[in-house]
């Protein structure tokens, strides 16, 4: 079964995040008095708000005009205006779509909100403006709280792996065949949402609902474009041609932060929870894998995921440990001995059940039920 994360049907009833949800809310309730509406657009709602009680709500970011505004602050509601000239929205109330970051990529992957978003934080990073940080939390803060709405009830499975892993490999090919068969077998696949194998994964979940031919054609197309380098734009192109072959495929997440700016986010994630704080991302991501964590090989960042993620289970700080599967025996006891200090962790504790080293991606997702069951 091919799971759906939806939206609209989980978030907190007091959230207004849509105007059409708003347009419900309104008439129904004929107040908003305790309501957070977050990043919608008010202006054409100016009779409503004129003649709505609004006390004590909270409007995040909802472009309205003026004589509405100072009404909504007579009723004795918060209002707080949006942010002008910024390329990204601080209170948004829905996570990040492909499309939506990479808007304008005709004209070049630097045209794009991703990269300029990138570009203000390169900017604003170096000068310890608070007004600038402030805004980069209260916008991963916007983030955590969409994630947490998407992903309430889902079952989701981490895939962890390097950027490296170039389209067109067999590794490649691989990691996105775990993604689908994890998709199938009725778990949310998320990743650090950026190229390699993470796109791989979020690829195989994207091509999940269809014939499996489909995401062999997808590895073939995607291969004339190895990496990221020294295209974005190419490389970001080849990904939506795909997607236009074969629109409507299945969803998964994507966690990507612009402390690694460098590494674009990839097109086949349905949602995108995009970070400026690297801290955050990471132990979000980790987090919410509540059914498990698949790491392929990688490099240092993949190393530091294995112990983010073992030292919770450790020590039991998120409840029961939750499984985890190393695969690549080679690469995890020879190329970077890993395997061994996770096992020494694990012994005499109640994770041990719940770790695996597995020799090929075709074995993780047996291993994954195998250690959910210990």
């Amino acid at each position: 079964m091919q799971t759906s994360p939806a939206h609209a049907a989980h978030h907190d009833d007091r959230e207004i995040e849509t105007l059409e949800e708003f347009d419900a809310v309104v008439p129904a309730r004929g107040a908003l008095t305790g309501f957070r509406v977050q990043s919608v657009d008010l202006t054409d709602r100016t009779r409503e708000l004129l003649a709505t009680d609004t006390s004590g709500a909270v409007f995040l970011g909802c472009p309205m005009r003026e004589n509405a505004a100072e009404k909504l602050r007579a009723d004795g509601a918060l209002v707080f205006p949006p942010v002008p000239h910024l390329p990204f929205d601080p209170y948004r109330g829905l996570l990040y779509s492909p499309d939506e970051l990479f808007d304008g990529l005709e004209k070049g992957y630097e045209q794009t909100p991703d990269a300029l978003a990138y570009a203000w934080f390169q900017r604003t990073r170096a000068d310890g403006d608070i007004y600038a940080s402030m805004l980069r939390s209260i916008h991963d803060d916007a983030v955590s709280d969409a994630l947490d709405e998407l992903l309430r009830g889902a079952r989701v499975v981490g895939v962890m792996g390097g950027h490296a892993m170039a389209r067109g490999t067999r590794e490649y090919a691989g990691a996105a065949r775990l993604g689908r068969e994890l998709a199938r077998a009725g778990f949310t696949v998320a990743t650090g949402g950026g190229p390699g194998a993470m796109e791989a994964a979020n690829l195989g979940a994207y091509a999940a609902p269809f014939e499996d031919t489909m995401l062999d054609e997808a590895c073939e197309l995607l291969a004339g474009t190895p990496s990221f380098t020294p295209s974005i734009t190419a490389w970001a192109r080849a990904a939506f041609e795909v997607r236009a072959h074969r629109p409507r495929g299945g969803n998964s997440v994507g966690i990507p932060t612009w402390f690694y700016g460098h590494e674009p986010p990839n097109a086949f994630a349905s949602h995108i929870a995009k970070y400026f704080a690297n801290a955050t991302r990471e132990d979000g991501l980790l987090a919410r894998s509540n059914a498990g964590v698949v790491f392929l090989p990688g490099a240092a960042g993949t190393v530091q995921e294995i112990f983010d993620n073992a030292t919770p289970n450790y020590y039991e700080s998120r409840g029961e440990p939750t499984p985890m599967v190393l695969v690549d025996r080679a690469h995890w006891t020879e190329k970077l001995p890993t395997w061994p200090l996770l096992q020494a962790l694990a012994r005499e504790r109640s994770m041990e059940s719940r770790i695996a080293l597995v020799d090929r991606i075709e074995d993780a997702p047996a291993a994954l039920k195998r250690l959910a069951m210990q």
